[in-house]
């Protein structure tokens, strides 16, 4: 999609709709909106929309790095413990590991 040739008004509309999805646990729109939208929010020459464009894109940049950190941290922590767990982290794995731990 070309962000150019789009008006202001649906530039943030487009924003705002990929900030919102991102809470229907889609944290890829967050990434989408951060790399579309930058150049928008604080490369550009001022416009109306600007403020709130800016906004999003750093609530978005926020909800990922959180998704990223939650995300990171669980995975480390379930690739370290999981045969500890025993038959709670089988349950857990879509596929079982052979072999010994």
């Amino acid at each position: 999609m070309n962000l150019e040739r789009l008006p202001n008004e649906e530039k943030l509309s487009l924003c705002r709709k990929y900030y919102l999805g991102g809470f229907a646990l889609l944290p890829f729109l967050w990434l989408v909106n951060v790399v579309w939208f930058f150049k928008e929010a604080f490369v550009k020459p001022p416009f109306t929309e600007q403020t709130q464009i800016k906004t999003y894109v750093k609530r978005s940049g926020l909800g990922l790095f959180c998704w990223v950190t939650i995300l990171t941290t669980w995975i480390t922590i379930y690739q370290h413990f999981r045969a500890q767990w025993g038959e709670v982290g089988d349950y857990l794995s879509f596929t079982i590991p052979l072999g010994t731990p």
